[in-house]
């Protein structure tokens, strides 16, 4: 069980600041990663404490450049004085570098159990979760596109990442996303599921923002202009 003292602190200080990240990075996706890391700490035997602070800090170097936000965020929570409350110097380097290696991209294990614990929550490989996070995503950062191109987007990214040949990697064997990721590749590996998909969640997302849950509009067929930025993604 988590510390109550730390628990407020985090809550009081720190989840507030995913309110200014995209629908990707939300507040909703860090309680998710939280809720997954102290799932993993139980199962592991871990410090439950220091799991429920890195998966807190884990996003907050988006607050820079989404690049090196892996990076950001670990200077990020190292640099946070009040920490030393609760945790000693060793112990908050050990969460520095989880955060640090939470990336999906990384080509390298993590360096301790709390930064598998990290990357393993941060996956969230529900399908729909997946998809969803990828099309909130575009809509935020490229609103210039059209539904095709959107769509053309979120294919290419789902592959690049997703597919049998993508860069993610699990390092928790015997994870629920591992059945996640084998039931999202038999989607992928069905390009007309994958279509269907899409449009179902983007009907979904239009739906939603239609309603006053979201105040911002998705774009329509009937935009033209593709965001620069696109061809940079990563």
């Amino acid at each position: 069980m988590v510390t109550l003292e730390i628990m407020q602190f985090v809550e009081q200080n720190i989840l507030p600041r995913y309110t200014q990240f995209d629908r990707a990075h939300s507040l909703r996706h860090v309680n998710d990663v939280i809720t997954a890391s102290l799932k993993l700490a139980r199962r592991l035997g871990a410090d439950p404490d220091m799991a429920y602070v890195v998966a807190a800090y884990h996003d907050l170097g988006m607050e820079g450049p989404r690049a090196i936000h892996h990076i950001t965020g670990g200077r990020i929570l190292a640099a946070d004085r009040r920490l030393a409350r609760w945790f000693t110097p060793e112990q908050i380097s050990i969460m520095r570098e989880a955060v640090e290696d939470h990336r999906a991209s990384a080509s390298k294990a993590p360096r301790s159990i709390y930064g598998r614990i990290v990357a393993e929550a941060d996956r969230q490989l529900l399908p729909d979760t997946v998809m969803r996070r990828t099309i909130e995503y575009g809509i935020d950062h490229y609103p210039q596109l059209s539904v095709e191109e959107h769509l053309e987007r979120f294919i290419r990214h789902i592959e690049e990442k997703y597919s049998e040949h993508g860069y993610i990697r699990l390092w928790i064997s015997g994870s629920d996303n591992e059945r996640h990721l084998q039931h999202l590749r038999h989607i992928i590996n069905t390009p007309h599921l994958l279509k269907q998909h899409f449009y179902r969640i983007w009907g979904e997302i239009r739906q939603d923002r239609h309603d006053g849950q979201d105040n911002v509009t998705t774009p329509t067929i009937s935009d033209k202009h593709k965001n620069e930025k696109m061809r940079n993604e990563k």
